[in-house]
């Protein structure tokens, strides 16, 4: 097999590459079902959809490609994510990956927390056979037409593309320039809920947090945004996967494909359990969701509540609102060199893990399967959200937690 490239720009990107990687060798998920995708606005039903500028199209929607796809709506696995084995039931370990094909581009960011992570998940990349090439994409003029050079001849002899981040104007640039056939999708935190969402409702590709009105950056950017939705969404001639381990509705003519955590399960673990508990912080403070006084006094109350001794940082949060975590709660504030599935994983870990909404409160739990632990999520209470935040930023946070069914929904107060 050859020709996967893959784009990363964060640590949880880069495993769930790997996690996907790993399903792939031991040859499963298989398909359960396929659903012809549903015509665009305007078209009639039937219609065959339009070709993208400088395409020609392919085989019907549903109809089996040569290499044994399908273009339709798939759901692929034997399990549902919260289907996950409750025993402890670690993976076989799968061949090497370094006959997976897989060449994985980081597309380095510029803040140290995010490159440490990624240098150190690269690693574990580059030990399971996978070849990394680092990208310092964002630094020094000229890196960006540099990086676009030197990506040209590997985008176009890629078979597929594998894509962490669909919202990432870097990789929508990527893809405008050179529409791959086959795009894989991979988890980027609950940022692939909204991004299968906007993808059903035919809308612009824009981030749940962010408002709705557009600045000059995101005007002078909308001709690539929308020519880079058409490249991430299914058609005649391109095939769209997300392999997810959230509860994501498939769009139509897309392919969904559970991720279960098999290459961490199988990997590390399971862990030492602790006696006390631990907190998983977020950066809905520096997202300008969250009101950052109202969530200091959210994490003194839940430590006290649970008897946590450590605050698991978000590689985004800021260092003086970490400081005041340690400050004003007495934990211990921890910054994992890892993504934190693995670092809960390798342990040890509290037997009680307490979130605010985020994606581990789906991951955890499959990460966690059969250990003992127990994953727990915090609701943000509608005073604590600022008035300056997205209209979306409710309703989207409720969703989080509502369709997190392996967790236990704790009251706050």
């Amino acid at each position: 097999m050859t020709g996967r490239l893959a784009f990363v720009e964060s640590p949880v990107q880069l495993l769930n590459v790997l996690e996907w990687a790993y399903a792939d060798a031991l040859g499963r998920p298989r398909p359960l079902a396929v659903v012809p995708p549903q015509p665009a606005r305007g078209q009639a039903p039937g219609a065959a959809p339009d070709a993208a500028p400088g395409e020609a199209p392919g085989q019907a929607p549903g109809e089996a490609s040569r290499d044994g796809e399908t273009h339709g709506t798939e759901t692929r696995g034997t399990e549902t994510p919260e289907g996950a084995p409750d025993g402890e039931d670690p993976a076989p370990r799968a061949p090497s990956l370094a006959h997976a094909g897989l060449h994985v581009v980081v597309l380095a960011p510029t803040d140290p927390m995010s490159r440490g992570q990624l240098r150190r998940m690269a690693q574990l990349a580059r030990d399971e056979g996978v070849t990394v090439t680092w990208q310092d994409a964002r630094q020094g003029k000229g890196a960006v037409v540099r990086t676009l050079g030197e990506l040209a001849g590997p985008l176009r002899a890629a078979d597929r593309v594998i894509v962490g981040d669909p919202f990432s104007r870097y990789v929508q640039l990527l893809l405008t320039l050179y529409g791959p056939r086959r795009v894989t999708v991979v988890d980027d935190g609950t940022a692939t809920m909204e991004y299968a969402a906007q993808l059903a409702r035919g809308e612009r590709l824009v981030r749940w947090h962010r408002r709705g009105n557009l600045g000059p950056r995101e005007l002078a950017l909308a001709p690539v945004t929308s020519l880079a939705r058409r490249k991430l969404a299914p058609s005649r001639h391109r095939t769209i996967e997300i392999f997810t381990s959230l509860p994501v509705e498939p769009p139509p003519g897309t392919t969904v494909t559970v991720n279960d955590f098999a290459w961490t399960r199988a990997a590390f673990g399971p862990p030492r359990l602790t006696r006390g508990a631990d907190l998983v912080g977020t950066s809905l403070v520096e997202t300008g969701v969250v009101d950052p006084d109202e969530y200091l006094r959210a994490v003194t109350v839940l430590a006290r509540a649970h008897g946590a001794t450590r605050y698991f940082a978000h590689r985004r949060e800021a260092a003086d609102k970490l400081h005041r975590v340690a400050a004003e709660t007495g934990l211990e504030v921890v910054r994992p060199e890892l993504p934190l599935e693995l670092i809960a994983r390798r342990g040890p870990v509290g037997r009680t893990i307490v979130s605010f909404p985020s994606t581990v409160v789906h991951t955890l739990p499959l990460a966690l399967a059969g250990t003992g632990v127990k994953v727990a999520v915090c609701e943000i209470a509608p005073e604590w959200i600022r008035e300056t935040a997205s209209p979306r930023a409710r309703g989207f946070l409720a969703n989080v937690v509502g369709s997190a069914t392996r967790t236990e929904r704790l009251e706050f107060g």
